[in-house]
């Protein structure tokens, strides 16, 4: 049998032969195991459309419309949220570097730092968030197919017996739109990839369409843009602005976690940061843009800010227009839940029970948890959605950033070894698979973050006023950049305080056997 060697390729990436003396491990399977080189194929524009179809679609479109229902203007809205996307794809690209490297997923990055088991701890956390947001994106998809079945058939479908508070059609609509992406992801990683890249191109015209009628009937850009902003510049906006753009971070913090799920299969260190560089910022602006300028328009016509766009889009008179925006709106949403909310917890799920659980199979679990989450209750209000969802779950999440940056970028600096990664009593099992220093670093994070968590007078949220911790309520208000500080600093210094250079210096010369003696480091 042929020994498992690391071998480092001209480019810097990294390739693991003799993969067959793993095989034995119950830590890794097929979806886990290491991307061999000569598969990382994907292009620049593989991100890239990746990026658009995953930041073009409702949600997205209802973060920013949300902005200007809870009273900025354009330009406050605008400067909120390419703030927080320039903010959040750091994080994101730091993270990215190992996936392309190693060709390793999320989840099995996390267990140079949590260790083999511990990285359970990391994934899990980020893969129940992923759930709540699959939940959240099927809900809008299959309200989007309820409103368009509505307008082409009638009043009756609109107004079906109710079931649950909802007309059963509502709930029918969700359910279909909940099958359709199952059996896509069943089908694997190729399909997740060849839906995007034909998507891609369309999933701008459902947003163009509303933007366009609604620019028609408010009489251009005038009307919208001389809206005065009801917060002003003072006290007022501040107060909002802050855990706004934390919201804005947090959107997209999952995925500065899991990036890795993707660039595994990247061409080259060059090609996925271009392309991620290249799409996060333009797609969102793009859709926050459109989303600003519709939600405006709505506002000036209708006397009301509609955040939500199929709900906007009802209101329109031409059955046309309603019909081809909200055929393209859930091409969008499909696109974007396959990518961002099914794939990475697919790979968690698996993480947790290797040799039980199958990609196919982990994608499943995420839509049933999806569903069992009651995404309907997270989406009802733009405080809830913002504040209460975005900003605690950020928060945490921060926490789990914190570490892996610290850990890759500074305790490790870039050097790992793979079949470490999924070994037992190998170099990364530290103290039966966890390792305490993470662990204390991720909730000493996730404390600062969300400790003083709060709901605003005259908001709905689960949280006191008061906050829980009372003297950290201050820092919920940043709660992600709380996160990941909090947890950077205190890793490093646990990390330096119980450095082994001997350990270090192995690492950094190559792997190490299958089955060598546990390390605490």
């Amino acid at each position: 049998m042929e020994p498992t060697s690391q071998v480092t390729r001209p480019d810097g990436r990294v390739d693991l032969t003799g993969t067959a003396q793993l095989q034995g491990s119950r830590f890794i399977n097929d979806e886990l195991a290491p991307v061999p080189v000569e598969k990382r194929t994907w292009s620049t524009y593989n991100y890239f459309a990746l990026w658009m179809g995953m930041a073009h679609n409702i949600p997205s479109y209802a973060l920013a419309a949300s902005l200007i229902a809870l009273g900025m203007n354009w330009i406050q809205a605008l400067i909120t949220i390419t703030l927080g996307n320039l903010i959040v794809l750091v994080p994101m690209l730091l993270n990215s570097h190992a996936g392309t490297k190693y060709g390793i997923p999320f989840p099995v990055f996390a267990r140079a730092f949590y260790g083999v088991r511990g990285a359970n701890l990391a994934a899990l956390l980020r893969a129940f968030i992923a759930c709540g947001w699959f939940g959240i994106q099927t809900w809008v998809g299959g309200e989007a197919i309820y409103i368009l079945v509505g307008k082409l058939t009638g009043a009756g479908w609109r107004n079906a017996a109710e079931v649950g508070g909802q007309p059963w059609t509502l709930w029918l609509s969700f359910g279909v739109f909940w099958l359709v992406q199952m059996l896509i992801i069943w089908r694997g990683m190729d399909a997740v990839r060849r839906f995007e890249n034909w998507t891609a191109p369309l999933v701008s015209v459902g947003f163009l369409i509303l933007l366009a009628y609604v620019l028609v009937k408010a009489g251009g850009l005038g009307p919208i843009l001389s809206e005065p902003a009801k917060l002003g510049w003072g006290s007022g906006f501040w107060k909002i602005f802050a855990p706004s753009l934390m919201a804005m971070i947090a959107f997209w913090s999952t995925l500065s976690l899991n990036m890795p799920d993707f660039t595994r299969f990247g061409g080259s260190q060059r090609t996925q940061a271009r392309g991620q560089v290249l799409g996060l910022p333009t797609t969102m602006t793009f859709i926050a843009i459109v989303a600003i300028l519709t939600t405006s328009g709505g506002q000036v016509l209708y006397g009301e800010a509609i955040w939500d766009p199929a709900r906007l889009a009802d209101r329109f008179s031409s059955p046309a227009v309603v019909v081809v925006a909200l055929i393209a709106l859930v091409l969008a949403t499909i696109s974007a839940n396959l990518a961002a909310n099914v794939v990475s917890p697919s790979y968690d799920f698996s993480n947790a029970f290797p040799r039980r659980i199958t990609f196919a199979l982990g994608g499943l679990i995420t839509g049933v948890i999806g569903v069992v989450i009651m995404p309907w209750k997270l989406y009802s209000d733009p405080d809830i959605y913002i504040f209460a969802w975005l900003g605690f779950y950020g928060g945490i999440l921060g926490a789990v950033a914190g570490v892996l940056v610290a850990g890759y970028w500074v305790v490790k600096r870039t050097n790992l070894d793979l079949a470490g990664l999924y070994t037992e009593g190998g170099r990364y099992w530290f103290r039966a698979g966890w390792n305490w220093r993470a662990l204390v670093a991720t909730l000493a994070g996730a404390v600062l973050a969300v400790g003083g968590a709060y709901t605003a007078p005259g908001s709905q949220g689960p949280f006191p006023a008061g906050g829980l911790i009372p003297f950290l309520k201050p820092l919920y208000d940043y709660s992600w950049i709380a996160g990941l500080a909090g947890a950077f600093v205190v890793y490093l210094a646990l990390s330096w305080a119980h450095r082994q250079p001997k350990e270090e210096t192995r690492e950094q010369s190559g792997p190490s056997r299958v089955g060598t003696a546990a390390v605490d480091g």
